[in-house]
């Protein structure tokens, strides 16, 4: 018996992390925080539009968190959360694979 497409959970995974940036914003984010400014520098391609909707869509999807600090000129900071950290594994076999076709 085939699941439904809408029950299917690989679509819903890819619900959240699917995308053109989002697992390239997930790969930089595995290694720590960034400020928004080191990811437009790591994801040069993506434009800054593209890449505020993704971190806001990843953040409405409790996969990143993001930080803002009360300074001048004011501090922004992106992490995963503790849900986005179990993405690790899933990601870091992703990298494995990826690293096969490079």
């Amino acid at each position: 018996m085939f699941m439904r497409l809408a029950n299917c959970p690989v679509r819903a995974a890819l619900d959240v992390i699917g995308g053109k940036w989002k697992p390239v914003i997930l790969y930089h984010l595995l290694a720590g925080k960034k400020r928004f400014s080191e990811l437009q520098k790591l994801i040069p391609d993506a434009t800054q539009k593209m890449l505020t909707q993704q971190l806001r869509e990843l953040e409405r999807d409790a996969i990143v968190a993001r930080k803002i600090y009360s300074t001048v000129p004011p501090k922004v900071e992106y992490a995963l959360t503790d849900f986005g950290k179990t993405l690790k594994p899933v990601m870091r076999e992703l990298c494995k694979w990826g690293d096969r076709l490079a």
